[in-house]
């Protein structure tokens, strides 16, 4: 069974950077893709970004389009958000999950395991 732990969240004054990383144990995540997905507070959780198990294919939410970018290291068996041009709104619970296929997902229900989450808070 994979474990997902999620690391690199903190406080952040706006317009600054924060680089998340998830490591995962217990199955090589080389064959799946991975996304990273978020929850404000009183809100639903919302998808942010995707990478394929290759990592040739990503996919971004639009509010972080420009400012996110996800990335992998199979050998290290991680995937990483890098977060710049923060703003408040995008204070939230992050977290990484692992999609059952290879390819960029079309559902949530695509992805089987979820890490517990990394809090992000940025500043005005």
């Amino acid at each position: 069974q994979v474990q997902l732990v999620e690391s690199g969240g903190g406080l952040v004054q706006a317009g600054g950077s924060l680089r998340l990383s998830c490591a995962a144990s217990g199955r090589t995540i080389s064959s799946y893709a991975m996304g990273w997905f978020r929850r404000a507070p009183g809100k639903e959780r919302d998808f942010v970004a995707i990478i394929s198990a290759s990592g040739a294919s990503t996919r971004y939410a639009d509010s972080v389009k420009g400012r996110f970018t996800i990335s992998r290291d199979n050998a290290k068996n991680a995937v990483y958000l890098q977060m710049n041009t923060l703003k408040p709104e995008d204070t939230a619970v992050y977290y990484c999950a692992l999609a059952t296929i290879p390819t960029i997902p079309a559902r949530i229900g695509d992805f089987g395991s979820w890490g517990q989450g990394t809090q992000v808070t940025v500043s005005s």
